[in-house]
């Protein structure tokens, strides 16, 4: 059977053109009209990962991600009017994995799908350390100095990238399509994002990074 999808948009047109699309690559559809309506669905079927629409009734797109980041670390992405980079910050911020902007390709979303759903299933079997980091590939946990640190799961990925290659030097794509599984144009901003919130989460001075350092013009290199 294929993974199955939780799709979560008011707009039942939008439902049916993404049922259509995703089922056609052999993904099953679960679809709720409303926020609270998704979160109830996610409890109940396991979906494998969420679709979910800004703009929602009972509960909107940020509330839902929230409230999954609780509980489940399933890949979620998040679709929306709003094409401002606060907003596809807030959405990353509370634990979304991929941003797309209305209106979009039905056959770019299914991409990113299974982009998403292949970097979900890769597991590794190993502890990589860096300094006073520990990256836990199999638990996907990160301490530093024996401390916690919570990271996304987009996060967790591009982290694993960097730490797995010390002093190698990663473009934005090269870093997007090993934690996406494929880059897309745009995507620039969103590996801006990601690496912003990760020097914020493990850098004592996220403005004088120690670990993920900018290679102008090139890209980022993980410190030895």
């Amino acid at each position: 059977m294929g993974a199955l999808i939780l799709i979560a948009e008011d707009d039942g047109d939008i439902r049916g053109l993404l049922r259509l699309y995703l089922e056609g690559e052999g993904f099953r559809v679960a679809e709720a009209a409303d926020g609270q309506a998704a979160l109830e669905l996610a409890r109940t079927e396991n979906p494998d990962m969420a679709i979910l629409d800004v703009m929602m009734p009972q509960l909107n797109g940020y509330e839902v991600t929230r409230a999954l980041r609780r509980y489940s670390d399933i890949p979620i992405l998040i679709l929306s009017a709003k094409s401002q980079d606060n907003d596809k910050i807030l959405g990353l911020n509370l634990g979304a994995d991929d941003y797309v902007t209305k209106p979009f390709n039905p056959v770019e979303i299914v991409a990113r799908v299974k982009a998403q759903l292949r970097r979900a299933a890769r597991t590794g079997g190993e502890v990589v350390r860096v300094g006073d980091l520990a990256l836990d590939l199999t638990a996907m946990q990160l301490e530093k100095a024996g401390m916690p640190i919570p990271l996304t799961p987009m996060e967790y990925k591009i982290l694993a990238i960097l730490m797995r290659s010390p002093g190698r030097i990663f473009t934005k794509v090269q870093l997007y399509e090993g934690a996406a599984g494929e880059y897309f144009e745009g995507d620039d901003n969103t590996m801006m994002v990601h690496i912003s919130k990760l020097r914020d989460k493990i850098e004592d001075d996220p403005k004088n990074p120690r670990y993920i350092r900018t290679v102008r013009g090139l890209g980022y290199r993980f410190e030895k």
